[in-house]
């Protein structure tokens, strides 16, 4: 594995987020579930860099799943988002720490589209309701601190949901969160560049504000990725990704109607990429695509994504 396609590989890490699958408000967290996964812990060399990831989720809740969303409960919900996520990652050149300090910047645009029944006090489906939008999301800010020793690689780092986005109040589709948040994450990778194998695990807590539009606080988050690789000689890899997650304290609030709320949901899937040179600039391409499972207070469905990255 060359050096400069080792530094893209390391480039497709950039810790992104978006609109993601349905626990908390609207059933959603704003660090997107499965964004991390092959290299998790591999922090590029010095420079700039650029990725760009295509987001897709398609899931659905019966009619005993009750979740909030825009101020309003609603249930029977099949929620379909295609969320397009623009990346910046620019690593100092300066030692920090023993380490290398990468600064990053995700900016989301997408749509995302809502079909649901309002749910009754008393139990039972009201009045039908469907949304739509397609719009700009909450921009995420984010620090990253990484280390390497052999075939030992490991990233501590932050991301801040800056609330700043279309948020639509009152409506049941969204692609921004309308609340500040912030994500604390670790994530470590074993990489033999000899013989191809990769093994990585990345795990964090997410901390949210509270939306002032319904008044509603979600509790704290916490999430789990992990993937295992193999890149052949043709630069083509193939793997296992998957991911856990689970809310560690209650929602709060006036808005706050259903109680604690807390959800859970788990996944498993595949990944494939391919890393190639164009002209003289290495470009990585990944496509993985995860099928959930054990959910709990959220959607379960099929989420994935196609990225792109490369060096400046």
């Amino acid at each position: 594995m060359s050096a400069s396609v080792a530094s893209v590989l390391a480039a497709s890490t950039v810790l992104l987020t978006g609109a993601g699958a349905e626990a908390a408000e609207s059933g959603t967290g704003f660090y997107l579930l499965g964004s991390k996964g092959p290299m998790a812990g591999v922090l590029a060399p010095p420079g700039a860099y650029f990725a760009n990831d295509l987001y897709f989720y398609s899931g659905s809740a019966g009619a005993s799943v009750d979740l909030p969303i825009g101020g309003s409960v609603v249930a029977d919900i099949d929620a379909t988002a295609v969320i397009d996520l623009a990346t910046g990652l620019w690593v100092l050149p300066e030692g920090v720490a023993g380490g290398n300090l990468g600064l990053t910047v995700t900016v989301p645009w997408g749509y995302q589209k809502v079909d649901a029944s309002a749910a009754l006090s008393g139990g039972g489906l009201g009045t039908a309701i469907d949304d739509n939008v397609s719009t700009i999301g909450d921009p995420v800010i984010g620090a990253t601190l990484g280390w390497h020793s052999g075939n030992w690689h490991w990233t501590a780092g932050t991301l801040v949901n800056v609330p700043i986005g279309d948020y639509q109040e009152g409506e049941i589709a969204n692609v921004a969160f309308h609340r500040w948040g912030a994500d604390l994450n670790a994530a470590v990778t074993w990489l033999d560049a000899t013989s191809g194998w990769e093994a990585s695990a990345a795990a964090g807590f997410t901390f949210n504000g509270e939306n002032p539009a319904t008044d509603y606080k979600t509790g704290t988050e916490f999430h789990l990725e992990g993937a295992f690789t193999k890149t052949f000689e043709s630069q083509l890899s193939a793997g296992l990704v998957g991911y856990y997650y689970q809310q560690l304290t209650a929602d709060s609030g006036p808005g706050a109607s259903l109680g604690d709320f807390k959800g859970r949901v788990a996944a498993i899937g595949a990944t494939v990429g391919y890393n190639f040179v164009a002209g003289e600039t290495p470009i990585s391409l990944r496509a993985k695509i995860y099928h959930e499972f054990d959910a709990k207070n959220r959607l379960e469905g099929t989420s994935g994504y196609l990225s792109l990255s490369l060096p400046f």
